[in-house]
This record gives structure tokens, sequence and C-alpha cells, in this order.
């Protein structure tokens, strides 16, 4: 089982003026790779805290998925948030997002989100919005199980396959 963590980055969420259903996509979709939510937070866009909680949450996930701050608002810091944690960069997974995105809107090019891995543990940006969140994790999801098979140093039953089966 995945132990995963959900951050989400609004300044209104964080002050109860705005429900988080951004969240609530990222936990149904993470059911489907039979993640167990471990930790759950909503705070404000401060790059600072953002850092404090990512390396906090590490110690209780395997995965973390942030959502909002992406994009190119002065409040946008999840990216530079992120960057101070990870050790290692995926741009493949910000790269796919991108695309993915781009074939339902031209904005995605603002998108700033990134991936990366710090210690053992996967860590995913998303864009703030429900709709954003769904195409963006539905692109990354398959990937997910496999990835962190692998940062853990496990052989995945794909590779067992290939090694099988040439």
């Amino acid at each position: 089982m995945i132990r995963a963590a959900i951050l989400t980055l609004s300044d209104k969420g964080s002050r109860g003026e705005r429900e988080d259903q951004s969240g609530e996509v990222i936990r149904t979709m993470l059911a489907g790779i039979d993640a167990s939510i471990t930790a759950y937070e909503v705070i404000p866009d401060e790059q600072d805290l953002i850092t404090k909680k990512l390396f906090e949450f590490v110690e209780k996930a395997d995965l973390i998925i942030t959502t909002g701050g992406t994009g190119v608002g002065p409040r946008d810091v999840t990216p530079e948030a992120t960057r101070v944690v990870i050790e290692k960069e995926l741009p493949g997974f910000a790269e796919a997002m991108r695309q993915e995105g781009l074939k339902h809107t031209p904005r995605a090019m603002g998108s700033r989100a990134i991936a990366g891995i710090y210690r053992q543990t996967l860590i995913i940006n998303l864009p703030g919005s429900p709709r954003g969140v769904a195409e963006n994790l539905a692109v990354v999801l398959p990937v997910i199980p496999h990835t962190i098979a692998l940062i853990k140093g496990q052989v995945s039953d794909c590779a067992k396959d290939r090694e099988k089966h040439g």
C-alpha cells in the first residue's frame, strides 16, 4: 500500500472561506492505486510554510501530492518551495501533465508545476482547480506505483516481466 499525503495550498481554503474540492479529487483518484491517506492539510500560499510541511509529510508518506500555487500569480510559490525540498527533479512528470493540459486549455502553458524525489518520497505539484487536478493526475497516476517502487529500490512487476521475457 502506498502511504500518501495531500497538501492543498490556498489562502482562502486555509481561512475556511473555500471548500477544498481539489483535495477531494486527489483522494478519490489515489484510491484507484490503493493509496492510504496518511496526512492532509490546507495551508496558505507561504513558501516557508509549504517547505516546512513538505519536510514534515516526507516522514509520513511515500507520495506527496500538492494542489495549488503552480501558476504565475504573485502568491504562486509551490514550485519554489518544492525545489527547496527535492533532491532529484523528474521533469517527465511535469512535461506529461502540461502536454495533457494543453489538450484542454492553452492556459496550461502557464503551469510551473514540478515533480521530484526527496529521500524515498515522490512529490508531485498539481494545479489548484478540481478539473486541472483530475486531468493532470490522470496522466501520471498509472506510473506512480512503479516510480515509488523504483525510488525504494524495489523491483516492480513490470521490471520482473521484462527480465523474464527479455
